[in-house]
Protein backbone atom coordinates (compact mmCIF):
# COMPACT_ATOMS: atom_id res chain seq x y z
CA UNK A 1 0.00 0.00 0.00
CA UNK A 2 2.54 2.34 1.00
CA UNK A 3 4.80 1.71 -2.30
CA UNK A 4 1.90 2.38 -4.27
CA UNK A 5 1.21 6.00 -2.66
CA UNK A 6 4.94 6.37 -3.31
CA UNK A 7 4.92 5.63 -7.05
CA UNK A 8 1.38 8.23 -7.28
CA UNK A 9 3.47 11.03 -5.26
CA UNK A 10 6.53 10.37 -8.20
CA UNK A 11 4.46 10.39 -10.58
CA UNK A 12 2.75 13.64 -9.78
CA UNK A 13 5.95 15.24 -9.61
CA UNK A 14 7.30 13.54 -12.58
CA UNK A 15 4.39 15.00 -14.27
CA UNK A 16 4.51 18.38 -12.61
CA UNK A 17 8.14 18.66 -13.76
CA UNK A 18 7.76 18.03 -17.19
CA UNK A 19 5.11 20.50 -16.82
CA UNK A 20 7.36 22.82 -15.70
CA UNK A 21 9.47 22.35 -18.52
CA UNK A 22 7.15 22.50 -21.13
CA UNK A 23 6.22 25.83 -19.72
CA UNK A 24 9.84 26.86 -19.72
CA UNK A 25 9.78 26.26 -23.25
CA UNK A 26 6.58 27.80 -24.06
CA UNK A 27 7.99 31.30 -22.09
CA UNK A 28 11.18 31.10 -23.38
CA UNK A 29 10.17 30.90 -26.92
CA UNK A 30 7.59 33.66 -26.42
CA UNK A 31 10.12 36.40 -24.62
CA UNK A 32 13.06 35.34 -26.80
CA UNK A 33 10.38 36.48 -30.00
CA UNK A 34 8.37 39.13 -28.48
CA UNK A 35 10.87 40.31 -25.88
CA UNK A 36 9.20 43.86 -25.66
CA UNK A 37 5.83 42.00 -24.98
CA UNK A 38 7.18 39.72 -22.57
CA UNK A 39 8.27 42.88 -20.72
CA UNK A 40 5.41 44.98 -20.43
CA UNK A 41 3.50 41.78 -19.32
CA UNK A 42 4.97 41.39 -16.18
CA UNK A 43 5.23 44.89 -15.51
CA UNK A 44 8.64 45.45 -16.00
CA UNK A 45 8.64 48.54 -18.94
CA UNK A 46 7.18 50.02 -21.71
CA UNK A 47 8.20 51.43 -24.89
CA UNK A 48 11.47 50.56 -27.11
CA UNK A 49 14.81 49.85 -24.83
CA UNK A 50 17.06 47.39 -27.04
CA UNK A 51 19.25 46.42 -24.06
CA UNK A 52 16.25 45.33 -22.06
CA UNK A 53 15.12 43.10 -25.09
CA UNK A 54 18.70 41.26 -25.43
CA UNK A 55 18.67 40.74 -21.67
CA UNK A 56 15.39 39.73 -22.11
CA UNK A 57 16.45 36.84 -25.48
CA UNK A 58 19.88 35.69 -23.26
CA UNK A 59 16.94 34.89 -20.33
CA UNK A 60 14.37 33.39 -23.16
CA UNK A 61 17.78 31.52 -24.12
CA UNK A 62 18.13 29.65 -20.66
CA UNK A 63 14.16 28.94 -20.25
CA UNK A 64 14.51 26.88 -23.69
CA UNK A 65 18.15 25.16 -22.77
CA UNK A 66 16.62 23.97 -19.40
CA UNK A 67 13.00 23.08 -20.96
CA UNK A 68 14.30 21.05 -23.71
CA UNK A 69 17.28 19.76 -21.96
CA UNK A 70 14.52 18.36 -19.59
CA UNK A 71 12.44 17.11 -22.02
CA UNK A 72 15.17 15.53 -24.44
CA UNK A 73 16.96 13.52 -21.98
CA UNK A 74 15.60 10.61 -19.60
CA UNK A 75 16.41 8.97 -16.61
CA UNK A 76 19.18 8.82 -15.02
CA UNK A 77 20.10 12.53 -16.95
CA UNK A 78 17.09 14.06 -16.37
CA UNK A 79 18.55 14.00 -12.49
CA UNK A 80 20.94 16.78 -13.74
CA UNK A 81 18.90 19.25 -15.28
CA UNK A 82 16.33 19.07 -12.57
CA UNK A 83 18.88 19.99 -10.39
CA UNK A 84 20.31 22.34 -12.95
CA UNK A 85 16.75 24.10 -12.95
CA UNK A 86 16.45 23.95 -8.96
CA UNK A 87 19.54 26.26 -8.83
CA UNK A 88 18.60 28.38 -11.14
CA UNK A 89 14.83 28.76 -9.84
CA UNK A 90 16.55 29.07 -6.41
CA UNK A 91 18.60 32.49 -8.21
CA UNK A 92 15.42 33.35 -9.41
CA UNK A 93 13.90 33.74 -6.05
CA UNK A 94 16.79 35.67 -4.43
CA UNK A 95 17.13 37.92 -6.60
CA UNK A 96 13.08 38.51 -6.84
CA UNK A 97 13.39 39.19 -3.02
CA UNK A 98 16.34 41.29 -3.19
CA UNK A 99 14.81 43.28 -5.84
CA UNK A 100 11.85 44.54 -4.09
CA UNK A 101 12.85 48.17 -3.24
CA UNK A 102 13.31 48.97 -6.85
CA UNK A 103 9.64 47.18 -8.08
CA UNK A 104 6.58 46.93 -7.58
CA UNK A 105 4.70 45.29 -5.06
CA UNK A 106 2.64 43.22 -7.35
CA UNK A 107 5.60 42.21 -9.69
CA UNK A 108 8.17 41.50 -6.56
CA UNK A 109 4.96 39.10 -4.95
CA UNK A 110 4.75 37.10 -8.77
CA UNK A 111 7.85 37.08 -9.47
CA UNK A 112 8.60 35.66 -6.11
CA UNK A 113 5.57 33.03 -5.93
CA UNK A 114 6.53 31.85 -9.86
CA UNK A 115 9.78 31.01 -8.72
CA UNK A 116 9.70 30.13 -5.32
CA UNK A 117 7.21 27.41 -6.60
CA UNK A 118 9.34 26.11 -9.20
CA UNK A 119 12.18 25.73 -6.49
CA UNK A 120 9.75 24.34 -4.20
CA UNK A 121 8.82 21.57 -7.42
CA UNK A 122 12.76 21.29 -8.18
CA UNK A 123 13.23 20.65 -4.05
CA UNK A 124 9.99 18.24 -4.36
CA UNK A 125 12.20 16.15 -7.29
CA UNK A 126 15.84 16.41 -6.14
CA UNK A 127 14.95 15.04 -2.76
CA UNK A 128 12.62 12.58 -4.57
CA UNK A 129 16.08 11.36 -6.66
CA UNK A 130 17.97 11.34 -3.83
CA UNK A 131 16.13 9.27 -1.69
Amino acid sequence: MADAKEDQKRDTVDELMLQLARGRVVLGVAAFTLPGLTVRLVGMGKGRDPGRDFVTRMFAAREIALGAGYLLSKEPNRRLWARLGLAVDGLDTLNALRSRKGLPLWVTAGATAVAGGCTALGTAKVTRDLL
